[in-house]
């Protein structure tokens, strides 16, 4: 899935151009220079790690997601096409990693729900890995569907073009608009009916 010529990508090229610092860095990188890799990853780790705290909800799981993202795209930085930006596809990478361990890790608290609730009754279990944020807006954004969630995240979190969200998710840049807006009625019924506190 961490394929950089994606449909999504191939349709959203014509207004996407990358950083020539990152450029260099990449090409740098690629021959060996570990100092130029390094300033990729000091200059991308936080968005990478915002994205995947916003998939994971919670601190470690996304810190390690961040740090598989980094290896696995070094692993891979020779296949990476440099004349598109980086961005887009170091957190479609993280998407990948955190939406596959957010699987595991689902599948892990259920048995361990299953183990107490058989045999262990009186203890209490961990609280849901997703329930962590406490700010309002934050609060509100999460109780969309994960797919929304991800592409208000994107747009308007960590300001990303729809044609860099549409290589981020890959899907289609029209897929982004109508998604988005889809996401933001909901989000807007969301405030009104829980939250009126953050209406304008």
């Amino acid at each position: 899935m961490e394929q950089v010529n994606t449909p999504a990508a191939e349709n959203a090229s014509y207004d996407m151009s990358a950083d020539p610092v990152d450029k260099e860095l990449i090409l740098r990188a690629g021959r060996g220079d570990t100092a130029a890799w390094q300033d990729l990853v000091t200059k991308y780790q936080t968005p990478v790690f915002r994205f995947a705290y916003l998939i994971m909800g919670e601190t470690s799981a996304a810190e390690d997601v961040a740090q598989e993202t980094f290896i696995r795209a070094f692993l891979k930085l020779n296949s990476f096409d440099v004349e598109r930006p980086l961005r887009p596809w170091l957190l479609q990478i993280a998407k990948n990693l955190a939406r596959n361990k957010r699987r595991s890790m689902g599948r892990y608290w259920a048995a361990i729900q299953r183990f107490l609730h058989y045999n262990q009754p009186d203890l209490i279990s961990e609280p849901d890995f997703t329930q962590v944020d406490s700010e309002l807006l934050w609060v509100a954004v999460r109780r969309l569907k994960p797919a929304a969630q991800e592409v208000v995240y994107l747009r308007y979190f960590m300001e990303l073009s729809e044609a860099e969200t549409a290589v981020t998710l890959d899907i289609p840049p029209g897929t982004v608009k109508s998604r988005l807006h889809r996401a933001l009625k909901k989000l807007r019924q969301v405030i009104e009916e829980s939250y009126p506190e953050l209406k304008p």
